[in-house]
């Protein structure tokens, strides 16, 4: 099963529309993911129409539209893995001992925020996983998205796409 994992799309404000080749990426996935920070409806609509299968929450910049819509903390079971998303999980240091009392019940967690990639596995084994924005780098070098496949309910490749510089 591949996932598809996004967050902080903050559109149309960061950027105009989703990057070209995160939107060929729609179609080959069998779990798209949205952490949080979309900022307009339209990008939900259109994940909502191009998923097999969608799973997203609201951010701290979403309205009352997307809030209505979205829950703050989603979980779904794939294939036997217990995989949770969320937009905020503190401060860098200490995120791992946090969510891991936060969410004991996982096996992955993503979320977004930071804008910062991020992929650690805690003391508990509780895999936490940020994919970035694809639409705003901040301070980072590029804008990015993962994909991630799972196989007999474990977590299996984890990658972490480039994209390149808009025009």
């Amino acid at each position: 099963m591949r996932l598809l994992l996004m967050s902080d799309t903050h559109l149309p404000q960061r950027a105009k529309e989703l990057p070209a080749q995160l939107l060929t990426e729609l179609p080959l996935a069998d779990v798209i993911i949205h952490a949080g920070d979309w900022v307009d409806t339209a990008t939900l609509d259109l994940l909502e129409a191009r998923s097999r299968r969608f799973v997203g929450v609201h951010g701290n910049n979403d309205g009352p539209a997307l809030r209505a819509r979205l829950p703050e903390v989603a979980r779904l079971e794939l294939d036997g893995l217990r995989l949770g998303v969320v937009h905020e999980t503190g401060a860098a240091q200490g995120r791992e001992a946090r969510c891991a009392q936060r969410f004991p019940d996982l096996d992955v967690l993503v979320f977004g925020h930071s804008h910062i990639p991020w992929d650690t596995t805690t003391d508990t084994g509780l895999r936490l996983l940020n994919p970035g924005s694809p639409t705003d780098r901040r301070r980072q070098p590029h804008c990015t998205y993962m994909t991630a496949w799972v196989t007999d309910g474990r977590l299996g490749e984890v990658r972490l796409h480039r994209l390149p510089p808009r025009s």
